[in-house]
């Protein structure tokens, strides 16, 4: 038993085993969330799409309906582009465009960028940054196999965190798991 006296001292020896324990717990199970991960923790993985002769205005009924913020643009089982809520306002509202006029092929963005499975959410993170995206499509191979959103990167960074914050107060209490 080691006794303590000084608070700098036991400041010290705190910061050290907690040290210590992040770097358990990210060397041992932790270990980083892929996308594959994280799509089988969505409650509907099902991946919404329109056609791109299909008017704004349906896209926009659908994404109200799913609660979604954008919709993938395929026809023939390809991908031809991707209508974002950013798409809606910069497209069709501030160009004083008809939605009900208007189809998906004219305001729809064609450069659709896009991850595997295997990615982490770092690096997936890392990408929407870059090039200021919100929606990723996920495509195994020639197979799209879900879409996920910044807001499940976000909440994937606070479950790992909220486990985090268990196991270090678990640590500190004495009650290792």
């Amino acid at each position: 038993l080691l006794l303590l006296t000084n608070p700098e001292q036991v400041l010290l020896r705190f910061a050290a085993r907690s040290a210590e324990m992040l770097v358990s717990i990210y060397s041992g199970s932790q270990k980083m969330t892929v996308v594959a991960e994280i799509l089988k923790a969505k409650p509907d993985a099902t991946v919404q799409t329109i056609a791109p002769d299909a008017s704004v205005l349906e896209a926009l009924r659908t994404m109200a309906d799913k609660h979604i913020g954008a919709l993938l643009v395929v026809q023939n089982g390809h991908i031809e582009g991707i209508f974002t809520e950013r798409d809606y306002a910069r497209k069709i509202a501030l160009m004083g465009r008809s939605s009900a006029d208007t189809p998906m092929r004219e305001v729809m963005t064609r450069s659709v960028m896009f991850v595997h499975p295997t990615q982490t959410s770092e690096a997936c993170m890392q990408l929407m940054t870059d090039k200021r995206l919100r929606h990723l499509p996920v495509m195994d191979g020639e197979q799209l196999v879900g879409m996920i959103s910044i807001g499940d990167l976000v909440a994937d960074i606070i479950s790992e965190q909220k486990f985090i914050i268990e196991q270090m107060t678990h640590y500190i209490g004495g009650n290792v798991r």
